[in-house]
């Protein structure tokens, strides 16, 4: 019975420093994960910030607020001449001035003011929702309309299935100049990885 209840306990005693281990493992992990998710990785950077973005719907406008709150940066939204309403964002129309202006190569729509002093930016976050798998038009005509030579762009997305797929590389043309990054798709709020992409 000794030799019973004696290997009981150092099964117990086994299980119990097992857990704690365990648990102190787990605690270091949490930490470490948690401020990947919550706090924005050091910036090594004096550089002048500009987070540019497009949103219809408030998404990218919240991902672009927290790249702003995060980086310091300068916020300003691309706003369109004439608004979208809410006909032309019907996609599943074919007709709608948003498939006609994905599906118009040339399609430039005008915006709505200007960033002022350009040139003293020297990284610019753009910011877009994916339509039919590309960036709206307007982002065209925004980087058609000033000189980004020597600039880094990072660019960013927001959608509720689609990848970022081409988007990004297929603006490249309208800022040949610039320093492309790779940018993301951003779910959430978690822009740390984007933002570390400055550095």
């Amino acid at each position: 019975m000794t030799k019973k209840f004696l290997g009981i306990f150092l099964v117990i005693a086994m299980a119990l420093f097992g857990l704690t281990a365990c648990a102190g493992g787990n605690s270091e992990g949490n930490d470490a994960g948690d401020s990947g998710l919550t706090d924005p990785p050091p910036l090594t950077t004096d550089a002048e910030i500009l987070i540019a973005y497009f949103s219809c719907t408030k998404n990218t406008e919240g991902v672009a607020k927290s790249i702003q709150e995060q980086t310091e940066g300068t916020l300003y939204e691309i706003v369109p001449a004439v608004a979208y309403t809410t006909a032309d964002l019907a996609y599943n129309n074919s007709d709608c001035r948003a498939n006609r202006e994905q599906n118009d190569a040339s399609a430039r729509p005008e915006i709505s003011g200007s960033v002022e002093n350009i040139e003293q930016y020297d990284v610019v976050f753009i910011g877009y929702p994916i339509w039919w798998g590309q960036a709206p038009k307007i982002i065209y005509t925004f980087l058609e309309s000033y000189d980004f030579s020597g600039k880094t762009i990072i660019p960013f997305c927001t959608s509720g299935s689609s990848s970022m797929g081409t988007s990004a590389t297929n603006l490249h043309t309208s800022a040949p100049g610039a320093i492309w990054k790779s940018g993301a798709r951003i779910s959430g709020s978690n822009v740390s990885s984007l933002i570390a992409q400055i550095n």
